[in-house]
């Protein structure tokens, strides 16, 4: 079954809370389909926007998501409208195409940062990719709002200049990590991982995963070897997905004593996104300082 098809087969209830449509005089309604750029809509806009993420509870499988009437309202009253493209939330592009909004700006972050389809979606774990969207957003904003322009660039600059002691953490652990061998069941963290400079094994059995498909018997067999044989340092997995091959695959992983580190598709509720990067960052560092040599 394909993403796509997963995502219009169930309907998930719960995943969405959405706010009163009516915002305060002068607030710019943002919608985002990640609670990530969500996120980042609300560090930029601050107090001047008002943001509805959809997709934002990391305790479930953000691909059982099937739209609401709530969520398409919230799409059709939006000033702002911010979505990952590249066919991870074809959703969103369908509610766009069927929801009036004449005056509504969208940003597709993937097209956006140079992204086409067929590339890895999880683009957020690109902090380029980021700050791409970011900059664009604070352009919207002033463009749609433009007496408060300097407000924009400004919050956009400290934005910026927040994200340095991410990218700094992620030059540092290059050089203690590059080229170290690791594995997936999906490749969720593919882009942080390529920073990193790390070695990513078992691509087959990953995207298998990640297009909805069982993977075959020799991506299996491969990635099932490379945990015995300790071919690999580390498995990353999906913490919010939960299927019998790849819970097999971690169980694997820790019977085989290889560290283990799950990631989300969904930023953790209370935290800043360059937060939740730093905090998986921090995870695979202490993976690896106590795992198998």
């Amino acid at each position: 079954m394909s993403t796509l098809q997963r995502v219009l087969a169930i309907t998930f209830t719960g995943i969405l809370a959405i706010p009163a449509l009516a915002c305060a005089a002068g607030r710019i309604h943002v919608v985002a389909a990640e609670n990530f750029y969500g996120n980042i809509a609300s560090q930029i806009g601050g107090p001047r926007v008002s943001v509805t993420s959809i997709l934002n509870n990391p305790d479930t499988d953000p691909h059982l998501f099937e739209v609401s009437p709530a969520v398409a309202r919230a799409v059709s009253g939006a000033r702002i409208v911010i979505y990952n493209g590249i066919d991870y939330d074809p959703w969103m592009s369908n509610l766009l195409a069927a929801t009036s909004g004449t005056h509504r700006r969208t940003i597709d972050v993937a097209a956006l940062a140079g992204h086409h389809a067929g590339d890895n979606p999880h683009i957020w774990y690109d902090t380029d990719a980021m700050l791409v969207y970011a900059d664009k957003l604070a352009q919207t904003l002033a463009s749609i709002d433009p007496a408060h322009r300097a407000y924009y660039e400004h919050r956009l600059a400290r934005f910026q200049q927040s994200m340095q002691p991410l990218r700094a953490r992620i030059v540092m652990m290059r050089k203690a990590l590059a080229g170290i061998p690791v594995t997936a069941t999906e490749p969720i963290f593919g882009y942080m991982l390529a920073a990193l400079g790390m070695k990513v094994r078992d691509r087959a059995f990953q995207l298998a995963i990640m297009n909805g498909t069982e993977p075959g018997a020799a991506a299996i067999a491969e990635l099932e070897n490379d945990l015995k044989a300790h071919r690999v340092r580390l498995l990353i997995y999906n913490g919010q997905v939960f299927d019998p091959t790849t819970n097999r695959i971690r169980q694997l992983a820790e019977a085989s004593h290889i560290p283990v580190v799950a990631v989300t598709e969904t930023e953790p509720a209370g935290i800043q996104y360059q937060d939740w990067m730093m905090n998986e960052l921090s995870a695979v560092a202490q993976a690896l300082r106590g795992g198998h040599p």
